[in-house]
């Protein structure tokens, strides 16, 4: 067993947690499940999208990380110093915006379709 302390997390605000309810109705696909103990969209078993604390994440093809961070997205760190390097934050601002949190997500999806299914 680890000595290190796990991390509390903060929760998300509910209206974060109801408009990522509302995106993922259009896709009836995913599966919804918790990881971190938050809400998480899941396709074939793959993780594609997210939230943690106050932050909406996604899951992109190698290739389309740095392109992703050079339109505003941030990394991905539950842990300080440990970024999951598959994932971004997408801006805030895209979060409150329609049309560009549902190209976010549809990225995310479309990468976790790609992927091998999980058994």
């Amino acid at each position: 067993m680890s000595d290190r302390p796990m991390p509390s997390f903060t929760k998300s605000s509910p209206a974060l947690v109801e408009r990522f309810a509302a995106v993922l109705d259009g896709h009836p696909d995913v599966e919804r499940r918790k990881m971190f103990g938050y809400p998480a969209a899941f396709v074939g078993g793959n993780m594609a999208t997210g939230l943690f604390a106050e932050s909406w994440i996604v899951r992109l093809p190698e290739g389309a990380i740095e392109a992703a961070k050079a339109a505003g997205a941030g990394t991905f760190e539950p842990m300080p110093g440990k970024p999951m390097k598959a994932f971004v934050v997408i801006p805030p601002g895209d979060v409150d915006d329609d049309d560009a949190l549902r190209r976010w997500v549809e990225a995310g999806l479309a990468h976790a379709r790609s992927m091998p299914r999980k058994k």
